[in-house]
């Protein structure tokens, strides 16, 4: 039986120099985890969008979650910040880009700069996800829950929002929070909203000018807003109040949505941080010489190819979370 050998010529494996297609066993390994990857990321976003055309009709609209830009709180500028997060992510990219092409011409000085730029980038981007997270976890105007699980909203007369301290009365009732000490199956409850049902219910009577708004989504793509003998209907079934978003549920619409978006943002995230990490730690070989040593910037390139990826997958998030 014929066996594979190496020739004495000095010709390996095959004859293909043991890199099929001209790429080298950490680059081929570096593309097997890439497609890997790839395949987690379609998974998580195919199951976010039959999540959302089952639950299109309550879904959040995007303009009205993300408008938050940092210096201009009470002013909202919708999907305007995160467009700028998108620039900076895809610039890094090109800097990327540029760094494993000085790295071929083995130009350890425009590589060290172009390194740096990318690791910018990526904190940038890392940390305006943080603060976007934030601002979708604190939340901004608040709603409550009915009996059957419905979310409420409130509008002035003219449909623009209004958050629960522009209205809630204050009532004299004092409250208490169950902690794992005090409550039954030694569970601990969620941080107290700041006004109870009974305090928004008050106010919204004494606000004749309020509105409940539903939601659900009309035909005009827009949320539902109820009459005012609807709206004290629909608020005399009122349960919880509702501030921010958590795994539980939020504020802005179905539960799901704050689900997947902590979930496929923080996974993303991750990613990001995780190639600012790696890109640091090149950065410093860069600086003491390693690859000028070896004559060869192949690690910037796989590293590269890792980064290029991760700007694809937020193309394709940003177009699902934010656009559609």
């Amino acid at each position: 039986m014929d066996t594979v050998t190496t020739k004495n010529s000095g010709e390996k494996i095959w004859g293909g120099g043991n890199e099929p297609m001209g790429a080298s066993y950490g680059k081929l390994m570096m593309w097997f985890f890439i497609v890997s990857d790839a395949l987690t990321f379609s998974g998580f976003l195919a199951a976010y969008g039959f999540s959302r055309f089952k639950f299109i009709e309550t879904w959040p609209l995007a303009d009205e979650v993300f408008t938050h830009v940092p210096f201009m709180h009470g002013n909202p500028q919708p999907m305007l910040y995160v467009a700028f997060m998108t620039f900076i992510l895809i610039f890094s990219s090109v800097t990327m880009v540029l760094a494993v092409d000085a790295g071929h011409q083995l130009n350890k000085n425009k590589v060290t700069i172009y390194l740096f730029l990318t690791i910018v980038g990526g904190l940038i981007f890392v940390g305006s996800q943080a603060w976007e997270w934030k601002n979708f976890i604190k939340g901004e105007y608040g709603a409550v829950e009915t009996k059957g699980g419905s979310l409420l909203q409130f509008v002035d007369k003219e449909g623009k929002r209004v958050a629960l301290d522009e209205f809630a009365a204050t009532l004299p009732v004092e409250r208490e929070q169950l902690t794992r000490n005090k409550g039954d199956w030694f569970l601990d409850e969620a941080a107290l909203p700041t006004y109870t049902v009974a305090e928004v219910q008050e106010g919204f009577k004494s606000h004749p000018d309020l509105l409940v708004r539903t939601e659900t989504i009309n035909a005009n793509k827009q949320k539902t807003i109820l009459s005012r003998e609807e709206s004290l209907s629909r608020l005399s079934d009122a349960t919880l109040v509702v501030e921010g978003a958590n795994l539980t549920r939020n504020e802005y619409g179905s539960k799901l949505f704050a689900d997947f978006f902590f979930f496929i943002t923080g996974f993303h995230g991750f990613h990001v941080f995780s190639g600012v990490v790696i890109n640091i730690i090149i950065f410093f070989n860069v600086l003491l010489g390693t690859y000028e040593k070896r004559k060869s910037y192949e690690m910037v390139e796989k590293v590269g190819l890792y980064w290029h990826f991760v700007d694809l997958v937020w193309v394709f998030v940003f177009t699902v979370f934010y656009l559609v």
